[in-house]
């Protein structure tokens, strides 16, 4: 497994071993405000969960939120990824649903920069373009601290891996937002490539480029038909 903060930032490989509505072009990425995650981590839930130091650690850990066991990750400038190796069909199931949570923003950062490039949450997905292990591409949806909702830019450090702002800001801090991504499309808008299948998927909470400190929750992640 290769550096997977490389394939956003330093880039990653998976899948080998060694509230309102918003529109971009035809992807549709719903969020909705609640007061608890879509669902539940089970006790052996990240049994099949690697974890990646880039910079340290970030802290994950699984705790109880409104009697719902979810993920949490804490960054004190460290940055770790936990990932899962997972072929996901996107023919069948292209659409990406999870829950998130945070409790602040970073400030005075440039996210578009290689300095910049920490978000308090982050969902990548990964997809293998190839037969060797670099051949990959992976979407990064974060929530971003200055950039608007909708906004999109390739990764400072690799064109093989896009980043999206899904969320933005502290005006829902402290609140569960209820997330929704076409990931097939999501892949043909942002590499004009069609995408069947993923390799593989992780979460983030990263502070190790600017120093700032940050904690993330994260409900249960799936993939649904349309």
């Amino acid at each position: 497994m290769q550096n997977l903060k490389t394939h956003t930032r330093k880039m990653w490989h998976l899948g080998l071993t060694g509230v309102l509505t918003v529109y971009v072009g035809a992807v549709m990425a719903m969020q909705t405000p609640s007061d608890k995650p879509t669902g539940a981590f089970t006790p052996d839930a990240l049994d099949d969960w690697s974890e990646r130091s880039f910079a340290g650690n970030t802290r994950y850990e699984l705790v109880e939120d409104a009697g719902i066991k979810v993920l949490r990750g804490h960054t004190q400038g460290k940055a770790s990824i936990l990932y899962r190796e997972q072929t996901i069909d996107l023919q069948t199931k292209p659409i990406i649903e999870w829950s998130w949570k945070i409790d602040n923003t970073y400030k005075n950062i440039d996210e578009r920069s290689r300095d910049g490039d920490d978000f308090p949450a982050r969902l990548y997905v990964v997809a293998q373009t190839g037969f060797l292990p670099w051949e990959t591409v992976a979407i990064n949806y974060v929530w971003a601290s200055e950039t608007d909702i909708g906004e999109d830019w390739v990764n400072p450090y690799t064109e093989k891996a896009h980043m999206v702002a899904v969320q933005s800001g502290d005006e829902q801090s402290g609140s569960w937002v209820l997330q929704s991504r076409n990931v097939a499309e999501d892949f043909k808008t942002y590499f004009d490539t069609d995408i069947t299948e993923l390799s593989g998927y992780a979460v983030m909470v990263d502070g190790d480029n600017t120093g700032q400190e940050a904690t993330a929750w994260f409900g249960q992640i799936s993939f649904s038909a349309p």
